[in-house]
């Protein structure tokens, strides 16, 4: 049996470990909690909120990074 729980982030499925943190998975993605918009479940998460908020099973997520440039 597979530990952790299911997630979908920016419509691929991935199983992440439980208790995660959105900003710890940021981290583990490689993304700075800086420049990047977190929806979860169709809901924009606030920067303040995402090392508080907790991934949880069946979490729909869209990552969105902020891209700068002339």
């Amino acid at each position: 049996m597979q530990q952790g729980v299911c997630i979908t982030v920016n419509g691929t499925q991935r199983r992440v470990r439980e208790q995660l943190m959105l900003a710890d998975l940021l981290a583990e993605l490689g993304l700075s909690v800086r420049g990047v918009a977190v929806e979860r479940n169709r809901k924009l998460v606030r920067a303040q909120d995402l090392a508080s908020t907790e991934v949880l099973e069946g979490d729909e997520l869209e990552l969105v990074t902020l891209v700068g440039g002339g």
